[in-house]
């Protein structure tokens, strides 16, 4: 039986990101992102900053090779809107590469909150409770309580691509830096987990220079069995054939008259 998920509260009154906007009464974001409604037509210009916002959004940036076509025609197409469109960016095989399995359960939280909600966590409560939800339903339960809560809904409805909510104050001039730039898409931990799998040594690699140069195709900077063998095979064939060349050479200066 699935535990339900924990009840967490606010870290303050209207918690939400601070923008990288000029200080003013208004949400300066939420102004300069908003689309015509579900219901109304959208020109392909509209369409296609749509669909660079998400991916910029979710991905931050994304190549050629990351985009889902199929994805973008259900879109254009009205087939789906543009929430379900997130929730097929977040479902993708790139998003799970490239965030979810670099990073442990609370860093997901932590990009899955910024990137979907705009904001940041309410504290280590609510990173405990969204963890709790990744490791007994993994990240597709992560992902549709987020799309569908009542925080989503309110903030960006079905045809809105998320973004940084701002809460700017006409006191400040500037504010913190965009949230792409806050989180990265993975931290110490995952360097450090890969080093351990595949440490590369050697030169140039920010390693304590220990006189041997290791290769970091190679596990524990060394070869497999089967290549060894085969190096030791081809020296002593080596040897051998220098040792012939040399006695060869010997007995004929040898057996060289006056």
């Amino acid at each position: 039986m699935a535990l339900p998920l924990l009840s967490t509260n606010p870290t303050a009154i209207n918690a939400r990101v601070q923008g990288f906007t000029t200080g003013s009464e208004q949400d300066a974001g939420r102004l300069a992102q908003r689309l015509p409604s579900e219901t109304a037509a959208r020109s392909r210009e509209e369409v296609d900053a749509l669909i660079e916002r998400a991916y910029q959004q979710i991905f931050f940036h994304a190549f050629r090779v990351d985009r889902d076509a199929a994805l973008e025609s259900r879109l254009r197409n009205g087939l789906i809107n543009t929430r379900d469109f997130i929730r097929g960016l977040l479902l993708s095989q790139t998003f799970r590469d490239g965030f979810y399995r670099c990073n442990s359960n609370y860093r997901v939280v932590e990009q899955m909150v910024g990137r979907v909600l705009g904001r940041p966590v309410h504290g280590q409560q609510e990173q405990i409770a969204l963890s709790i939800l990744i490791a007994e339903q993994g990240l597709p339960g992560l992902i549709d309580t987020l799309l569908d809560s009542q925080e989503y809904l309110e903030a960006f409805g079905l045809d809105e691509v998320p973004y940084q909510r701002n809460r700017v104050l006409p006191g400040r001039a500037i504010g913190a830096i965009p949230f792409n730039q806050q989180a990265p898409r993975y931290d110490q931990y995952w360097r450090e987990a890969t080093n351990r799998r595949a440490p590369a040594g050697g030169l140039g690699s920010g390693a304590r220079f220990s006189g041997e140069i290791t290769s970091p195709s190679w596990k524990g900077g060394k070869p497999p069995e089967w290549a060894q063998r085969l190096w030791l095979g081809l020296a002593a064939v080596g040897a051998l054939e220098v040792g012939r060349v040399l006695l060869t050479t010997a007995g004929a200066m040898l057996s060289t008259g006056p």
